[in-house]
């Protein structure tokens, strides 16, 4: 990414819900419950009935008890509902029996008839579950009558299921002393204890096999989260705040964790296929309270996200056959953080549209490898990066954009002194263009540059004196690269024809000035038409919080629902209108094509030598490479896409200057100044003392608010003068004198 020749202006905006969604394996979403607090809702075997936990005064349940619902009839509302529990006390966790016509779940009422109290609120706000020591294991008919009560221990027996070949029973339980899995024949018989560690296990499941089960736990292991379990636990307490998915033989054999994600994993449950499963998790949350439900290979890999409506998506379960899920939501509620139960038909995914995480990392390892030296267009790694590209395309089976060749050669001249007219050299680039051909009437370019800084040849590096070391440049933009050769690999092997067609370019020239991207954008085919651009510049170091940039959004009407529609679970967004950048959207924004860029934001290691593959956040980078194929998915969905002038293209003029002051700006849209994310070393702010972190407000006498009216400070400044430059630092002014 070239910081050096363009800026742009960035707004932060956050979303903590939103009214969109993008749940491609979720189809005809049907409400079934209708206020109050209704959740775990599983099938009866044919698939007919559900029986679910609801907490409604509405309807006289004033803590949790159990309901029956028959899905033969239309639902509009709660009538339908037929309680099959006692009405006292607080149950949980029903479950059907083989036979479909009896149910098991845990109650309180015999030992007392009122509900039990929750847990008093703490001091410290702690979250925690209550784990009651009256709850029991009854089986019940589909009338309410209690038949045969299976469990008569002290202490908390709850969370039943049965197996899918209905020989067993599996169950959480204190017997022991901790929360374990216990198993027991379907009669109540023969008790076997399956789990050991110390922790709180439970809310298992069979595998559709019967072979398998799948549960949440929390296996406290620090001195100070044993002492804390062991305290709650004696208060029957529990806190649900950090619990991973593991499964195990049910015998209790072959214990496995399958994630490792932090914080709250839970509500696990089976795909038909036994080879994933479904869960609810907040690992993904940055702010806030946030709940979706994920998909996730048995042995951990190719976690998808299943949900993104509403900020509670929880005890996700499948019909007998697998065509329908049923799963608890607060989406579409008549109050705040109501739930409801909801069933969906279930579309089964294309497993060619997983994103490759290894396939990420094996094109960043090679771009950014000391072997390509830096990737400078027209040097002998450029050509290499050339070969790497154009062999991915031909093992894709994908067409030349134009002519028969991916390659597409250009020149331009580069002035290595800039104020030296003899110092200016030729330079030979090469885009590599493949071509996804579906016979559309339009197309979308989705690109990144391939190029780097080299051995500073052009210095163009942030490093002091770093002419000869080798600038690796993995996130910029060895990420960029690496996210549209997994995206050609997805478009152009899954089993779906999309509308359009796609060009997957990879530029050259970008550091020297955007030429690649530009000779490209000049010399477009007539046919077919070319009507968006998407471009990955620098997608390589999600932060913590999940900050990502999208520039260019103003450039569609069509844009701003949509990067919002597809947001991954926990990202924060800083919507950019513009659709000019520092980088290759801009060459195709100046021909009246929409554009969106992508971009994880500047860092310490831009344009020096330590940009290296070891600091790529790659699961970041996953996410990030999906989120661009729903947007192009939702974009090859449009008959017609309009291209609107932004305004602040058509507003602010980008005014010429004759010095650097040498920082690398925040672009959040701030009104106390131009807070510095960056100070290249030996430049005039460095220099003069200036770090990063401070807020520039003064060069001068002129005022800086934000980037536009710091570039108009900056060209009033001749080279050789000596300014008083003013920031605020730790809340106080600085004033330093420097020159330019």
């Amino acid at each position: 990414m070239n910081f050096s020749k363009n800026l742009f202006k960035l707004t932060f905006l956050s979303f903590s819900a939103l009214a969109f969604s993008q749940e491609n394996n979720l189809k005809n979403i049907q409400k079934l419950t209708f206020g109050g607090d209704n959740a775990e809702a599983y099938f009866s075997p044919n698939g007919k009935n559900l029986t679910l936990q609801i907490t409604n005064p509405a309807i006289g349940a004033h803590c949790d008890q159990i309901y029956l619902l028959d899905l033969n009839k239309k639902i509009t509302g709660n009538k339908d509902l037929k309680l099959i529990s006692t009405g006292n006390g607080r149950t949980t966790c029903s479950f059907f029996m083989p036979d479909g016509k009896h149910i098991l779940y845990a109650s309180t009422h015999e030992a007392n008839k009122e509900c039990p109290p929750k847990p008093a609120p703490r001091s410290d706000g702690k979250y925690l579950w209550p784990i009651y020591a009256e709850f029991d294991i009854y089986v019940a008919d589909l009338n309410g009558k209690i038949v045969k009560k299976l469990t008569d221990s002290p202490g908390y027996d709850a969370e039943a299921v049965v197996s899918p070949n209905g020989k067993y029973i599996v169950f959480t339980s204190t017997r022991s002393g901790d929360l374990e899995l216990w198993r027991m024949d379907i009669d109540g018989k023969n008790l076997k204890q399956l789990t050991f560690g110390l922790g709180y296990d439970g809310g298992a499941f069979f595998s559709h096999d019967s072979k398998k089960l799948v549960f949440r736990s929390s296996r406290p292991t620090s001195e100070k989260e044993v002492k804390e379990y062991r305290e709650l636990l004696a208060q029957n307490l529990v806190a649900p705040t950090n619990m991973e998915i593991y499964t195990m033989n049910i015998d209790g054999t072959d214990l496995k964790q399958v994630t490792h994600l932090g914080k709250a994993n839970w509500s696990p449950y089976f795909h038909p296929s036994d080879k994933k499963i479904l869960f609810s998790s907040n690992h993904h949350s940055t702010r806030g309270y946030d709940f979706q439900i994920y998909s996730i290979d048995i042995d951990g890999k190719n976690l998808k996200q299943i949900t993104y409506e509403s900020e509670f998506n929880a005890f996700p379960m499948f019909s007998k056959d697998g065509k329908k899920l049923v799963f608890a939501s607060n989406r579409n509620g008549d109050k705040p953080h109501e739930t409801n139960v909801f069933i969906a038909d279930w579309v089964e995914s294309d497993p060619i549209e997983n994103v490759s995480e290894n396939n990420l990392k094996k094109t960043v390892t090679y771009l950014a490898s000391d072997d390509l030296k830096g990737r400078l267009t027209g040097s002998e790694g450029a050509k290499k990066a050339v070969k790497f590209i154009s062999d991915e395309f031909g093992k894709l089976k994908l067409k030349p954009f134009v002519g028969k060749s991916y390659n597409q050669d250009f020149e331009y001249f580069v002035k290595l002194n800039p104020h030296e007219e003899s110092s200016s050299v030729k330079i030979n680039g090469t885009n590599v263009i493949g071509f996804l051909d579906n016979k559309a009437a339009k197309t979308i370019v989705i690109g990144a540059h391939y190029d780097h800084l080299g051995l500073n040849e052009h210095h163009n590096s942030t490093l002091m004196n770093s002419e000869g070391q080798i600038h690796n440049g993995a996130d910029d933009n060895a990420s960029g690269v690496s996210a549209v050769l997994e995206m050609a690999r997805i478009l152009s092997q899954n089993k779906t024809k999309e509308k359009v067609n796609y060009a997957f370019a990879l530029f050259a020239g970008e550091e020297d000035g955007l030429m690649g991207s530009k000779f490209m954008a000049e010399n477009l085919p007539a046919n077919p038409n070319v009507s968006a651009m998407i471009n990955l510049d620098m997608i390589g170091r999600l932060n913590k919080d999940k900050d990502l940039t999208i520039g260019g959004v103003g450039t569609s009407p069509s844009f701003g629902e949509m990067v919002k529609r597809y947001k991954p679970a926990g990202f924060n967004l800083a919507i950019d209108s513009s659709g000019v950048g520092p980088s290759d959207h801009t060459s195709f924004y100046l021909k009246d094509i929409p554009v969106l860029f992508l971009f994880t934001g500047t860092h310490s290691d831009y344009h020096k030598p330590s940009d290296d593959t070891d600091l790529i956040n790659f699961d970041g980078l996953n996410k990030i490479t999906n989120y661009v194929f729903n947007l192009t998915n939702g974009l090859s969905e449009m008959e017609h896409l309009d291209f609107t002038k932004t305004k602040m293209a058509q507003s602010k003029a980008v005014p010429k200057y004759k010095v650097t002051l040498g920082i690398m700006p925040s672009y959040a849209d701030t009104k106390d100044g131009l807070h510095i994310d960056g100070v290249s070393e030996n430049r005039p702010a460095a220099n003069a003392g200036i770090k990063s972190g401070d807020i520039l407000t003064k060069i001068g006498k002129c005022e800086v608010k934000e980037v536009y009216s710091y570039m108009d400070c900056l060209s009033k400044v001749n080279s050789g003068e000596e300014l008083p430059v003013s920031v605020l630092r730790d809340g106080k002014e600085v004033v330093m004198m420097v020159k330019f």
